[in-house]
């Protein structure tokens, strides 16, 4: 286990630029084979670190294609832990600085937590000063970006080149703010500024702005590089639902909470994990939201909305036909019965539940039967003219031959078709509404679920019809029934259920 040295740097630099390669793009199995680090004292790079590093795994051959490193070039290195305490010591006081930093802030955290130890700074991402300093640039990627502003950068996708590059960049963006000095308050530039001071070199003194400005920077390094801190603060503290648009508009994520502006701070202060969420965060260039009040309504609207808009990076609930489902009729003999079929327009039969396909209905219905000790034979999963298989090895209490009775066989049934249904077969749930003189209306009518609505705080009705009236209808599903299943175990302040029937 690494312990937790004391601060030993020497010249108690501000800034640390770092680069990492690595074996591939998910920290949390692979590792890094490379390692870059520049001191930059906010007017010059005053120390520098870099390394090879021993996966202890083999490098991809696409890896070694991009790179350059080869097995045999890491074959003696160090492994990682061999030079983390340099790293600690040389980043210790400093700001962790990386184009794209959540990279390889998210690798490096990595990599000390497999030694035990915690590794925290605090972090500015290169890309997101450039989009606010060097605004209009056609690209960002660090190779681009160097030749369009005239960066040299020797040595790309290898850790000390791309740092260096890095450190240069940095050092440039510095520089804007020397020469931002002239510009007055109250003229247009002014709002750059506000930014452009959050560089201020470390020999001045800084004054109350630039200290504010820096804190804003490192406070929002998180954020995604297209998204203001401004959009996020204006973020309602509220319930409802979120959508994610990359740069043409598209919906590319749809989210909910009851504290929309907590969650969407929650998304973005997450690690990066894979490459696809790190392209996700990167896609991000605009927020936008629907208020909804009650949690409930939130969750049905966000189910409906990644079906029927399938947005990119939602990979849950896209589904929106379920055309099989599980059914309860009873036999001419008095046996519930249990069975899975069809769920579509041509079986006008509501199901129980409707699910994906019918072989996932058949395994569901294989679980209940399981579960709650029902018959093979009467849920049509055994077909035979004689008693069941499981009869035979004594699992079946013989309802398939008549000799258990319907009352007790059928109890079971009603056992496994409670814990799959509502209490009730048709109710509303009346929640708060988007402002205080507003209500929400649930409406579940024949054990189906039929959509919901918003109602003045006085309306008051007595007839089903009368909640028909003022609720849109919504399809109903299998992730609608379980949110609302789950939904109703816990009791919500400022809700009730009313019960038809």
């Amino acid at each position: 286990m690494l312990a937790n040295p004391a601060p030993t740097s020497p010249h108690r630099a501000l800034y640390a630029i770092v680069d990492l390669e690595t074996t591939g793009g998910q920290p949390s199995q692979d590792r890094v084979t490379e390692i870059a680090v520049y001191i930059h004292d906010g007017e010059k790079i005053v120390d520098e670190f870099s390394s090879l590093l021993n996966p202890g795994r083999s490098i991809p051959p696409f890896i070694t294609q991009l790179t350059g490193i080869t097995n045999d070039m890491v074959a003696t290195a160090p492994p990682f832990h061999e030079v983390a305490r340099k790293v600690v010591e040389m980043t210790e006081g400093c700001v962790f600085v990386a184009h794209n930093v959540r990279f390889d802030y998210s690798f490096l955290k990595a990599e000390f937590a497999s030694l035990g130890y915690t590794y925290s700074r605090k972090t500015l991402c290169t890309v997101r000063l450039s989009r606010s300093l060097i605004p209009g640039q056609p690209s960002y990627s660090l190779g681009k970006l160097c030749q369009s502003i005239g960066i040299p950068l020797e040595g790309r996708h290898r850790a000390a080149g791309d740092a260096h590059a890095t450190a240069l960049l940095f050092d440039k963006l510095l520089k804007i703010t020397q020469a931002s000095e002239a510009v007055q308050a109250g003229t247009p530039e002014a709002d750059t500024l506000a930014r452009v001071d959050a560089l201020a070199p470390a020999g001045k003194k800084p004054s109350p702005r630039r200290v504010a400005a820096m804190a804003e920077a490192i406070k929002t390094a998180l954020l995604p590089p297209l998204v203001s801190p401004a959009l996020v603060a204006s973020l309602p503290q509220a319930t409802g639902v979120y959508y994610f648009h990359n740069e043409a508009g598209e919906v590319i994520y749809v989210g909910k909470s009851i504290n929309i502006y907590k969650r969407i701070q929650q998304h973005f202060a997450i690690d990066f994990k894979s490459r696809k969420s790190l392209d996700f965060k990167n896609s991000i260039a605009d927020i936008t939201w629907e208020l909804t009040g009650s949690e409930l309504v939130a969750l049905l609207y966000e189910s409906h909305l990644i079906k029927q808009l399938k947005p990119a990076y939602n990979r849950a609930q896209r589904r929106s036909v379920f055309p099989a489902g599980i059914y309860l009729r009873t036999d001419e003999n008095g046996y519930k019965q249990l069975l899975y079929g069809r769920a579509d327009a041509r079986n006008a039969e509501i199901p129980i539940i409707a699910l994906g396909n019918q072989f996932k209905a058949q395994g569901f219905l294989y679980h209940k039967v399981a579960k709650y000790n029902l018959c093979q034979k009467l849920c049509g999963l055994y077909k035979t003219s004689g008693p069941c298989f499981d009869y035979q090895v004594h699992r079946c209490e013989g309802a398939c031959v008549g000799l258990e009775p319907p009352e007790s066989y059928n109890a079971r049934v009603d056992a496994a078709v409670e814990a799959i249904s509502y209490e009730h077969q048709t109710f509303v749930v009346i929640g708060p509404g988007r402002s205080d003189d507003e209500k929400t209306i649930v409406l579940i009518e024949n054990g189906r679920y039929y959509g919901f609505g918003y109602v003045d705080e006085t309306f008051s009705a007595r007839r089903l019809a009368d909640f028909r009236d003022v609720v849109k209808p919504y399809a109903d599903n299998k992730d609608t029934q379980q949110i609302i299943r789950q939904h109703l175990r816990t009791k919500r302040k400022g809700e009730r259920v009313k019960v038809f029937g």
